[in-house]
């Protein structure tokens, strides 16, 4: 499977649909907010021409106490309107990036296995974690900020225009050109944006790989090359900063070079026209304050911009189809027998290299079906559609005589147990990871599960027991206790079918041998499907399947294929030779 294309770019109708107006009343008691801070931010520039004209240049004092209540009053209302403005929409923009989060999580969850076959998994936590973190700026203060400097600019202009209209129209010409300039700049740095995003998931999945697998590093003494692998990444994010600053440098230094500019110009023409000293004051005082808000706003913009790449990003893993959206399979399941029969099932993971071809067979409830063959002969393919993480191409499987295709995956998934090759394990102790599929489990249904599963037999040789903290995916237990866990998860979970993929491949002689009487009593009743290249552990079952190039080679039970003395009885006598 390619990586999921975005169908299209994230727009601002969408972003104001989905994230604005839903949380419109608290961003309108923001631009409440920010509309007092700027009209109390305009009171100083205001307030320069009566102090300059009239009480410094006339002396008139009486004016100076009034003047600086005024000025104060300003600055108060400004800082407590700024502290409202942090606290109310940054609270609520980290409430909307913890929501975002997880419903990509829930997203992501739901999406067929086969999309992970083809993901690192630390560049899908970089996505989960890193990519809604832009939202904080168009819910945060960042957009608010935004709409703020407009109106402080257009008010500016106002006053300036009031002041003198020619000298404006001089200012308003190098502005216009670094808006234009900042636009243009938006439009390329988006992209890089998304490109850092990109990077970033690689990076960090590589790392999240490296660490899971330092073992393997280590023994191979492949550190240098692992760290020349992560320098060749982060040098590709570094260039990628690179660019981006170099974008948003020449915006910053075009607005200032463009503000300097008007500057100078108001200095020359200010000898023309018939302005006091107050007057020239208030002109500059309002000429700041209408350009740093532009200035700010292309500061704002970037990160506006940075937040529209991350939702892109995010879009796009958020248009991924889901394995079941509730539109194909409708039909629930209650308790179900655990009949199931595949007719006709095809299967590839690439177009036009299937790995199975037409299969055919039938297990009854109860029943237990081996598979055997050697490795990549579809085993494990045929476990993962009975257990619904793969989808038939072509031909149908059916449980009790209904299309499994139809069947609600939840409905049919909760009376499921799977164990492993991976056997994986959840970072916690013995007692959560048997839990699991049952974290309301009574004790005794738990210490039931311990030992038919003989968990027992290592856990009481541990201080703590079933308290014991395993290590992130069980690396403080051998493979044949963590096998042992997943069997006793299984158990627990108290499956109608059930999935053993190399259930006892990494089990001592001794253990297979306790495992092999619990795992009689678990199957009893159950539909089970055994895969395990020990065929002396599969003598028992009611069929057995050799599978051979996608194909079903023999079947029956073990003696009669023992006595046709075709492709088991080859595998079967070379085990017992070895």
């Amino acid at each position: 499977m390619s990586q999921p294309k975005p169908k299209s770019r994230v727009t601002i109708g969408h972003v104001f649909k989905t994230i604005i107006w839903p949380r419109k009343n608290i961003l309108f008691v923001g631009l409440l907010l920010i509309i007092i801070s700027r009209a109390a931010g305009l009171v100083p520039p205001w307030a320069t021409k009566p102090f300059m004209d009239d009480i410094l240049v006339r002396r008139d004092l009486d004016k100076l106490p009034e003047l600086l209540i005024w000025v104060t009053v300003a600055i108060l209302i400004q800082a407590v309107t700024s502290f409202l403005l942090t606290k109310i929409l940054s609270v609520e923009a980290q409430r909307l990036i913890s929501i975002l989060r997880s419903n990509v999580q829930k997203h992501l969850l739901r999406l067929p296995t086969r999309f992970f076959d083809n993901q690192k998994s630390g560049a899908l936590v970089s996505r989960v974690m890193n990519d809604v973190e832009g939202v904080r700026n168009l819910v945060g203060t960042g957009l608010v900020q935004l709409v703020g400097g407009v109106l402080t600019a257009i008010i500016s202009v106002i006053f300036l225009i009031s002041i003198n209209p020619l000298m404006t129209l001089f200012i308003l010409l190098p502005m216009s050109i670094f808006g234009i300039i900042t636009l243009k700049a938006f439009s390329i740095i988006r992209p890089v944006f998304r490109e850092r995003g990109k990077i970033t998931a690689e990076v960090t999945g590589r790392l999240t790989e490296t660490l899971n697998g330092v073992r393997v590093i280590k023994g191979f003494n492949a550190e240098q090359q692992e760290i020349k692998v992560f320098e060749k990444g982060v040098e590709q994010l570094f260039l990628n900063v690179k660019k981006s600053l170099t974008s948003t440098s020449f915006v910053t230094s075009s607005g200032t070079f463009l503000v300097g500019l008007a500057s100078v110009g108001i200095m020359g023409l200010s000898g023309y026209f018939n302005l006091t000293a107050g007057d020239f004051l208030q002109f500059t005082m309002f000429m700041v304050f209408m350009i740093a808000p532009i200035v700010q706003m292309s500061n704002i913009g970037s990160q506006l911009t940075e937040a529209f790449a991350g939702l892109d990003r995010t879009e796009e893993l958020m248009n991924t189809p889901i394995e079941d959206d509730g539109t194909l399979r409708t039909i629930r399941l209650n308790e179900i027998k655990g009949n199931i029969e595949f007719k006709d099932v095809s299967f590839s993971y690439e177009e036009g290299k299937p790995v199975l071809k037409n299969i055919s067979f039938s297990s009854p409830s109860g029943s237990v079906t081996a598979l055997v063959g050697t490795s990549g002969s579809g085993k494990t393919t045929i476990a993962g559609l009975a257990a619904t993480f793969l989808n038939p191409e072509s031909g149908s499987i059916t449980i009790d005589g209904i299309d499994i295709e139809k069947v609600s995956l939840d409905s049919y998934r909760s009376q499921l147990g799977v164990v492993l090759q991976d056997d994986f394990l959840f970072e916690g102790t013995i007692r959560e990871n048997i839990l699991f599929p049952r974290p309301n489990a009574s004790e005794e249904e738990l210490q039931k599960a311990v030992r038919a599963a003989f968990v027992h037999e290592f856990t009481d040789r541990f201080e703590k027991g079933l308290e014991t903290v395993i290590g992130e995916r069980g690396v403080k237990l051998s493979g044949g206790q963590r096998q042992r866990i997943a069997i006793a998860r299984a158990i627990l979970a108290n499956p109608r079918i059930l999935i053993l993929d190399e259930a006892t491949s990494n089990l001592d002689t001794e253990s297979e041998s306790f495992i092999q009487d619990s795992l009689k009593t678990l199957m009893q009743g159950r539909t089970t499907f055994v895969i395990a290249h020990r065929l002396s552990t599969i003598r028992q079952a009611d069929q057995i399947l050799v599978v051979e190039e996608g194909q079903i080679q023999e079947r029956g039970r073990h003696e009669e294929l023992i006595e046709k003395k075709g492709r088991y009885f080859q595998l079967y006598t070379y085990q017992a030779r070895i």
